[in-house]
């Protein structure tokens, strides 16, 4: 992580934030004027910056403008002791993260940094994105086609729309398209329009202005922006509330959009790419798409076939799969034999690819012998076809992007694990760096919540639902407890 940059002329502003900084772990650097600040800025950027609005020669305003343009994701604080309404005004029409005014208390300052610098990250996560395209690995006819119009659209700037069946690839067609067009050095950005709450997409797409709404402490940049020059992926686009399909229709006639709460336009220099695993042109018929949005993203159509189009390509997408799970557990790569590579090329796999790279999660952690036999594999698709229909997550392996509805967290694996520490600890790495590389934020957050989850539930089980008891026997208060339980949804729970 990046240092937190401190630019102030008065030495004891300097010196008590970065002994305040310092008690947190938290690396800075001190500038006294805006001068120094900016020159450094020619070799190296801070993760947060905290300037001064009045010092001599430039002043933070100045020094908030240029960062602005230079960086735009950068989070900036002002401080000053002239807390004037038009300085402050001014610093927030400028774009900073918040404004505090001399003499402020030390701990609501470092609160406020780690606020920033979460915003930061959170930031840098986004633009970076994976380092490299993932493969895509493909000799079936089928698969070639797909080759040969990323290759055609690799000039272009068109819109495309990617249809075909969950887990067959879409995003990583998406990557590829970005990957090898005139956009590729600028930031690909993704989001999933059916995972996010309708309240809270249009905001995630076009960001907002402090104030906007409740929570809204700070302005935000939406994924437009942050996609700016580069491409906007946007997958499940089926699944977009009807009232913000018109919004999404109006940026790509005009080119322009606003901020929730904003009034000043903003123009967005943005490819945009959609998926969808749904029959859009039903969902015109029914009245739940537009159809002028329909026709505005289907100017390019690619379609992914299922893996049942491509059985052939099964037994190199499972050596690349079990290379790949074996690499991420720092163990020795295991292998298929031909009877069970011909089991797996009869089977449905109605989750595609997706499914079966989770099956050889799996089999990495869960198979008994370097050299997998048809006994090997779950219950569930050696048990018969209709079995395999569940398969798509093996009973010991979890979907990376694990769904939480309505605050309800879904146990991270089943009872059956319990009795092996080591098999559901290395579930677990596999679960994070499945997350980890796909670029989700929030993995702690997610799998922590699952974890408690999972061990208030057994804990009420064992305890027939009593909470108080649940509480004694985990080793935590009633009031805990009764928190967690609301927090992540619980049923069944009640006072002893």
């Amino acid at each position: 992580m990046k240092p937190i940059w401190i630019v102030d002329d008065d030495e004891s502003i300097r010196w008590v934030l970065e002994k305040a900084l310092a008690r947190e772990n938290l690396a800075t650097r001190s500038f006294a004027n805006a001068r120094d600040a900016v020159a450094a800025l020619e070799h190296e950027t801070p993760q947060v910056l905290v300037s001064d609005i009045r010092m001599p020669g430039d002043s933070g305003l100045d020094l908030l403008q240029l960062v602005k343009q230079r960086h735009p994701g950068l989070p900036v604080i002002i401080i000053t002791a002239f807390s004037d309404l038009d300085s402050a005004v001014a610093a927030f029409q400028g774009g900073a993260f918040e404004y505090l005014a001399k003499p402020f208390d030390i701990d609501k300052a470092v609160e406020l940094i780690r606020r920033a610098l979460d915003e930061s990250l959170r930031e840098s996560s986004i633009e970076s994105g994976p380092a490299d395209t993932p493969e895509i690995l493909g000799q079936a006819p089928a698969m070639q086609e797909v080759f040969r119009a990323i290759g055609r659209l690799s000039q272009s700037n068109v819109t495309v729309l990617i249809t075909g069946e969950s887990g067959t690839g879409k995003e990583l067609v998406a990557r590829a398209l970005h990957k090898h067009s005139p956009r590729a050095e600028q930031p690909f950005i993704a989001i999933n329009t059916a995972a996010i709450p309708k309240d809270l997409l249009e905001s995630e797409l076009f960001g907002h202005e402090r104030g906007a709404f409740t929570g809204a402490q700070t302005t935000r940049r939406g994924r437009f922006e942050q996609a700016e020059g580069g491409t906007l992926f946007m997958d499940e686009i089926g699944d977009m509330p009807f009232d913000l399909q018109t919004r999404l229709l109006r940026v790509l006639s005009d080119g322009h959009f606003y901020r929730v709460g904003g009034h000043s336009p903003l123009k967005a220099n943005v490819r945009v790419i959609t998926a969808t695993h749904q029959n859009l042109e039903q969902r015109v018929r029914d009245g739940l798409f537009r159809e002028d949005l329909y026709h505005r993203l289907n100017v390019i159509r690619l379609r992914l076939p299922s893996l049942r189009e491509r059985r052939e390509d099964i037994p190199i997408l499972v050596r690349h799969f079990l290379v790949q799970s074996a690499r991420q557990l720092g163990v020795e790569a295991k292998r298929m034999s031909d009877s069970t590579l011909a089991f797996l090329q009869q089977l449905e796999l109605p989750g595609n690819v997706r499914q079966l790279e989770n099956l050889c999660n799996w089999i990495t952690v869960m198979a008994p012998g370097q050299t997998v036999e048809v006994k090997d594999l779950p219950l569930e698709l050696t048990q018969g076809q209709d079995g395999a229909t569940h398969a798509a997550a093996p009973a010991a392996v979890v979907e990376t992007a694990m769904p939480q509805h309505h605050g309800v967290v879904q146990p991270l694996a089943p009872p059956a694990l319990a009795s092996s520490p080591e098999g559901w600890l290395s579930l677990l790495e596999l679960q994070a760096a499945g997350m980890l590389s796909s670029g989700q934020q929030d993995v702690m957050d997610v799998l922590g919540r699952q974890f408690e989850s999972a061990l208030i539930r057994t804990a009420l089980k064992y305890t027939h639902g009593r909470k108080n008891d649940a509480a004694i026997r985990l080793g935590i208060g009633r009031n805990t407890i009764t928190r967690k339980i609301a927090e992540l949804g619980i049923d069944g729970a009640k006072d002893d």
